[in-house]
């Protein structure tokens, strides 16, 4: 069968159709009947025309050129949905190749560039996924070659509608619509890097195809690729990116919850830091995103706005990409509220019982306190048919505060806790002692068992009043205002935060002063009337001890006369026996009369007094003869009076002693022997004469004798006498004659000073209960001059307070030298000011010196007034200087609403134990504070004050005094004038340098127009450095 070859011809073509007509003729006799299909690098029989136009068969009768060959292998280089590529090696470089696409029954030409080796070809308009079959013809010179068969198909579409069916942490289910009748596909994507293909098949029965890919990790977008696979050939490929579910949070715990809201946390999943928080409130699906932190390896947030008591279920979802993990379930109750209405039904010494509302309906509570230094919780069950809660709390602590904190406990969370302080009672004092008993007051001691309880004190007494003091361990209740020798009730109650032990009740008994009653005596018996309370009643004399019968009158008889009884008053009371005397009475009787004679003795110029011994005691004899009386001791039974005169009569009078009695006089004459006149007559003669030429002797040797002994006895008296008032114009050579030989006038002076006053009772002033009163334990006041505080009573307790008076220029009582006040005596300290009637204090120290303190601040700071017991003191103004500060104070009596002006003159440059830097600064002080003291016009003292209340104090007060002298007087008597007040306060003028001072005060005054200020006095030795200068001074002034 002849097959034509067609070509769209041209003109060009006409001869080489006609030779391939005759070819193909000559070929397709020789050709088998049959042909084959062609396939890629087979050859084919079946040629295509090579013109449009009718072709002549003819029968070629004569030799032609033979056809090219065909190509070689055909491959395709590329493929798409529209399109194949394919490329061959040229064949003997013959450019011209007609390409047959049997599918769509039509050629084309192929010109291949002369360059090169191969030819490449693109086959477009085709259809996406379908097979074709090419032939490949080569063509030269009008002839085809037999032809190559090519098979080759186009990629066939993507897939559509990719979607995620389901994913979890591990694996993605994709879903996408099936691609026409294909079955077959490929899905690509990476795993660590690794790339994965994964064949998928489809259903010819569903219309989309889904897979499962697996063994992926969570948390993390993977770009998957899905391929249509048609004839072993991809599509371009499908990309869809997706994500797999990310791991739930762990660890998630609440960190606080109260009543409205909760606090979650949980650890963050790798660096994910979005999240979403879902839970319901009243039904109501509630979605949060909550955002974490890159530095921080958990995630915290708050839920709030939620009902108290209420239980959530919370899920936490960790978000990847928009995709949330499975989620992380958990529960939690908000904080239940409070209990209400906490109160303390009843409280006993070791238990307590709390009383609160029930919240809602709620069955537990939590009760917790602290237990020595420990927490203690004790879960509380509530009664569900009760309103309230009623809970006891026992073996606790007498006297002892508790602070309780009762928790509503709902899902085991408790709330914030309701607080609620509740104490026990304390515990009733035990062994209360009357430790001390006076006339007017008693001392009751018990051990503290703590230190935060008060105690009160009461009595039957009228107008009694008590005083308290607290040592370490011991408290002391002072009770005043009571009668002496009177019984008395008390009751001690023991009171802590509100709350009062069982009283202990006791009783007071007050003694007696024994020495004031008047006890008449004989010399065999004593008796006296006694006000007071007692049972018994003894006089002792040695082992003799004498009772009297019971009863206000008190006798004793049959004594011994002359002896001394002590007579005491005791009581006994519940078993026990009281001594009733403040201090037992000691009473004399009266002594023994004694009778006596005199011989002669001494030829008359003396006589012999002999007395007997009668029963009795006495100490001495006193023996009255001419005018004289003599004391004997009672061991001696005679005497010799001497001086007498020869034949005189004497009167002569024996009394026995015994303290401060003595005996009737036992009255006798005395004649003296009248042998002795003569020979003392010769005697005396004889003596006058020798002492005449004794004393005419010395005067003819040595004649100047007179005249040195009238200079020794004139400089004796210089140096030795005290008070020596020195004028103005012999003040300088003095004070020049004092500094010589480093001061050692000075010096001598003032170490004569130190003993003045010591020997001066203290009494009140060592008391134990005043001893705290004392700055200083060396700086006592003296019991006659001391300052007393105005009591009901005579008390040496509670009228003491460290202050005495003092001496100026023209009256006793001018100033009150006190030491400064202490924390305790603050309130003493302004009671004297406002029962002294004073109008101005003088204070002459700091506060605090040096770091430590010298004086309690005892004014106030500010406007605002201070109350010290009933007196309220308030600063009017203030005006400081540079080295001084002018206050003056407001004091008010809240008793009577009188009200008092004070001034305050403050001095702030002066040093402890030392001086001043100059003296005008002091003097010009000490001006201002005399103006005042004049200008007031009243007798009430000035108070005087620096730390101890003695050196700087001292040295203020003489200052004033002495200017007073040189001004009136032009003269002065320092030394006197330290010495007048160191008999009524010791140590005034505390130091040498500070004695020295006061000498360069009054040289300066006397100076003030020379203003002369070169010395400087912080010390004795910078003071003693300027004896050079004043020497200077001295020859000045002689020369002058």
């Amino acid at each position: 069968m002849m097959r034509h070859i067609s070509f769209k011809s041209t003109s060009d073509f006409m001869l080489l159709s006609v030779a391939l007509s005759l070819l193909l003729l000559v070929t397709e006799c020789n050709s088998a009947s049959t042909s084959t299909q062609m396939t890629v690098g087979t050859d084919s029989t079946s040629l295509p025309s090579t013109a449009t136009t009718t072709t002549t068969t003819t029968t070629a009768t004569t030799t032609t050129k033979p056809p090219p060959g065909n190509v070689g292998n055909v491959t395709v280089v590329t493929q798409n949905e529209s399109s194949i590529t394919l490329q061959w090696e040229k064949v003997d470089n013959i450019l011209t190749y007609i390409l047959l696409n049997i599918n769509d029954d039509r050629t084309e030409n192929v010109s291949a560039s002369s360059e090169g080796t191969s030819v490449t070809h693109v086959v477009s308009g085709l259809e996406a996924g379908k097979k074709y079959n090419f032939t490949l013809y080569t063509v030269e010179d009008g002839l085809n070659s037999s032809g190559r068969n090519i098979t080759a198909v186009t990629a066939p579409v993507n897939v559509g509608n990719v979607t995620v069916v389901t994913r979890n942490e591990s694996s993605i289910t994709l879903q996408w619509d099936k691609v026409e009748d294909i079955l077959k596909y490929k899905l690509q994507y990476k795993v660590d890097g690794k790339v994965m293909n994964v064949t998928v098949s489809g259903n010819l029965a569903v219309d989309t195809v889904e897979t499962v890919v697996s063994g992926l990790t969570a948390g993390r977008e993977y770009n998957f690729t899905v391929f249509t696979v048609f004839e072993e050939v991809n599509s371009s490929g499908y990309h869809h990116p997706d994500v797999t579910a990310p791991v739930n949070v762990r660890n998630v715990t609440v960190v606080t919850q109260n009543e409205s809201s909760i606090t979650l946390q949980w650890d963050k999943v790798e660096d994910i830091l979005k999240y979403k928080l879902q839970y319901k409130v009243d039904g109501k699906v509630i979605n949060v995103t909550v955002s974490g932190n890159l530095a921080v390896d958990t995630v915290e947030t708050v839920v709030s706005g939620l009902t108290a008591g209420r239980e959530y279920n919370f899920t936490v979802f960790t978000v990847f990409k928009r995709v949330d993990s499975s989620g992380y379930h958990h529960p939690a109750p908000t904080a239940p509220g409070n209990v209400g209405n906490v109160t303390a039904v009843t409280q006993d010494e070791s238990s307590i019982t709390l009383q609160w509302d029930k919240v809602e309906d709620i069955l537990k509570y939590k009760l917790q306190y602290e237990v020595h230094g420990s927490n203690k919780v004790e879960n509380v069950p509530a009664c569900p048919e009760n309103s309230t809660v009623r809970y006891v709390i026992s073996n606790l602590t007498a006297g002892r505060e508790y602070n309780f904190t009762v928790f509503t406990v709902f899902k085991e969370v408790n709330s914030s806790g309701y607080h609620h302080p509740a104490a026990t009672v304390p515990l009733t004092v035990s062994s209360v002692r009357v430790t001390e008993r006076s006339l007017n007051s008693s001392i009751i001691k018990w051990e503290i068992l703590n230190q935060g309880w008060e105690y009160h004190v009461s009595t039957n007494a009228t107008n009694a009043s008590t005083d308290s003091k607290n040592s370490s361990n011991t408290m002391s209740y002072t009770v005043s205002n009571l009668q002496p020798g009177t019984l008395y009730s008390f009751s001690v109650i023991t009171h802590f935060s509100g709350l009062n032990s069982t009283a202990y009740n006791g009783f007071i008994l007050t003694q007696i002063d024994c020495e004031s009653v008047t006890w008449r005596v004989t010399n065999t018996s004593i008796q006296g009337t006694v006000k007071g309370v007692f049972s018994k009643a003894s006089a002792t004399f040695g082992p003799s001890v004498y009772t009297s019968s019971t009863g206000r009158n008190v006798s004793f008889t049959d004594l011994s006369p002359g002896a001394t009884y002590v007579i005491s008053l005791e009581h006994e009371i519940q078993s026990t026996l009281l001594s009733q005397c403040v201090r037992n009475a000691s009473v004399t009787i009266i002594p023994p009369w004694l009778t006596g004679h005199c011989k002669n003795w001494g030829s008359g110029y003396s006589a012999r007094i002999i007395w007997d011994n009668p029963a009795g005691v006495w100490q001495k004899v006193r023996v009255n003869m001419s005018d004289q009386s003599y004391l004997v001791n009672q061991t001696e039974k005679q005497l010799v009076i001497n001086g007498l005169q020869p034949a005189k009569t004497y009167k002569v009078s024996l009394v026995s002693l015994s303290g401060s009695r003595c005996s009737e006089s036992s009255v006798f004459l005395c004649n003296t022997d009248n042998r002795g006149v003569i020979a003392g007559s010769v005697m005396g003669v004889l003596l006058f004469c020798v002492l005449a030429c004794v004393f005419v002797l010395i005067f003819l040797k040595r004649p100047d004798i007179i005249s040195r002994k009238k200079s020794f006895i004139a400089g004796s008296r210089k140096a030795g006498a005290k008070g020596k008032v020195i004028s103005v114009a012999k003040f300088p050579d003095h004070f020049y004659q004092m500094s010589l030989d480093e001061n050692r006038g000075f010096s001598q002076e003032y170490e004569e000073l130190a003993s003045v006053g010591t020997d001066q009772t203290r009494k009140a002033a060592t008391l134990p209960e005043n001893k705290g009163k004392n700055r200083f334990t060396n700086i006592l006041p003296y019991d006659w001059c001391r300052v007393k505080l105005n009591t009901s009573s005579p008390s040496e307790i509670l009228d003491y307070i460290n202050a005495s008076y003092m001496p100026g220029y023209d009256r006793n009582r001018e100033y009150i030298a006190s030491q400064g006040p202490l924390p305790s005596t603050v309130k003493d300290f302004w009671r004297m000011i406002w029962e002294q009637r004073v109008r101005g204090i003088v204070m002459v120290t700091n506060c605090t010196e040096a770091g430590r303190t010298k004086c309690e601040h005892y004014w106030p700071e500010d406007q605002r007034p201070c109350l010290h017991g009933e007196l309220l003191v308030t600063l009017i103004s203030e005006q400081k200087e540079p080295n001084w500060t002018l206050r003056e104070f407001r004091v008010k009596n809240k008793n009577n609403s009188e009200e008092r002006s004070v001034k305050h003159f403050h001095f702030t440059a002066w040093p402890d134990h030392g001086v001043p830097q100059g003296t005008e600064v002091l003097i010009q002080f000490r001006g201002l504070v005399r103006r005042h003291i004049e200008s007031e016009e009243t007798k009430a003292p000035t108070v005087v004050h620096c730390s101890a209340g003695v050196g700087r104090t001292g040295t203020i007060i003489a200052l004033d005094v002495l200017l007073q002298q040189l001004q009136k007087e032009h003269a002065v008597s320092i030394n006197d004038f330290v010495h007048r007040m160191r008999q009524h306060r010791s140590h005034m003028v505390q130091t040498e340098s500070q004695y020295v001072f006061l000498h360069q005060c009054i040289m300066d005054s006397l100076q003030q127009n020379e203003k002369q200020e070169e010395n400087i006095y912080e010390n004795a030795d910078m003071i003693y450095a300027n004896a050079t200068a004043l020497r200077e001074f001295h020859n000045h002034k002689t020369n002058a």
